[in-house]
């Protein structure tokens, strides 16, 4: 018997309102979060014995100098009325200037974002398109050659630390074979042959919608080497939980059932078992996406990618605690909307998720 469309609108707005209280819980727990790491990370870059206004003045400042950039930047201040001072300024939108370039860290940081991002989603792509059709084959083929090939590639892919995957790739891929680019994101010469239109920043979109094939296939080029080395971990990963996941889903009573009325292997592995294996996998998408905007750094330095990583490796030797901090904000933000964004859509595949 139907239920009567009150009892449907109810429900509808019942988990409407419990999807509303799940988000607002969330965001306030994450402002917490947020607040806790900016401080542990404020005090840290304080204790470091190290003096901002020399670095920012350069190496022949003068005392007069260094005293007159300390009340400028306000650290002549007690350090708890420094933090509050840099947590007012991080509401009103001002990240602070860089020490090292002498720019506001928030521009700093929008100007080098396309370029990370563009990185970042590219092995995310290798890593879902190449890591769950491996996990599906080494389930469906388990205990057989297939599947330990896999497992082998995955357990290389996990444990190969990216700076290293990265120098092997370019002595084999590059020095040896000859074959794709060494660094950077293109190639000089394509600045006075086809020079690209930005217009978002990331440069394959931005010459595919402009119509420079010459230019696209350059970055395209340039794109392979640091997306392999990114996305080998991600693969591993990948491929290994949805082997998991699959294996389990695979042993249940209705996946039997299907298969005792004549259903095809193929329908049941991937509308029955891998459907209801993609859920757990969702999650470790999602938080190999969020170690992706942090573990991007080292692949990009590796490549002279010119991103967030040369930016933030930069802030570090340099102690530039302005940019440190904006970079160690950036970075939690993401982590929390992603992790955000997976737990919904979690809630969104899985009707037997609540939202508590």
């Amino acid at each position: 018997m139907a239920l009567p469309p009150k009892y449907l609108f109810d429900d509808c707005k019942n988990r409407m309102i419990e999807k509303f209280e799940y988000i607002v819980r969330r965001l306030l727990l994450s402002v917490g979060v947020l607040i806790g790491l900016t401080l542990i990370v404020f005090v840290l870059t304080r204790v470091i014995p190290s003096n901002p206004a020399s670095l920012y003045l350069g190496p022949r400042a003068r005392p007069a100098e260094i005293e007159r950039v300390n009340k400028q930047l306000g650290l002549d201040k007690p350090l708890p009325a420094q933090y509050l001072d840099y947590v007012g300024d991080v509401v009103r939108g001002d990240w602070g200037d860089s020490i090292s370039s002498k720019q506001p860290v928030l521009d700093e940081i929008t100007s080098r974002l396309p370029a990370t991002m563009e990185l970042v989603m590219v092995a995310m792509l290798l890593a879902v398109v190449v890591g769950t059709p491996l996990g599906v084959l080494s389930a469906q083929l388990h205990g057989k050659l297939p599947d330990m090939v896999v497992r082998i590639i995955s357990l290389v892919g996990v444990s190969m630390p990216a700076f290293y995957l990265g120098l092997l790739l370019q002595l084999l891929l590059f020095h040896e074979l000859g074959l794709f680019f060494l660094t950077r994101r293109f190639d000089g010469t394509l600045r006075f042959t086809h020079p690209i239109d930005e217009i978002t920043g990331f440069y394959l979109f931005d010459t595919a919608v402009t119509g420079n094939w010459v230019a696209f296939k350059d970055v395209a080029g340039h794109l392979v080497l640091p997306a392999l080395t990114l996305a080998a971990y991600p693969i591993g990963l990948v491929a290994r939980m949805t082997r998991a996941t699959m294996l389990e889903v695979m042993e249940q009573n209705y996946i039997r059932t299907a298969r005792a009325y004549g259903i095809s292997e193929r329908f049941i592995l991937y509308n029955y078992a891998l459907r209801n294996a993609i859920v757990p996998t969702l999650t470790v998408i999602g938080l190999t996406l969020a170690y992706l905007l942090t573990g991007a750094f080292y692949v990009e330095y590796i490549f002279n990618w010119g991103g967030l990583g040369t930016f933030t490796t930069t802030a570090f030797l340099n102690l530039d605690y302005p940019a440190i901090m904006g970079m160690t904000l950036f970075g939690a933000g993401g982590y929390v909307i992603i992790n955000l964004v997976v737990d919904l859509a979690q809630a969104w595949l899985d009707p037997r998720i609540r939202l508590k």
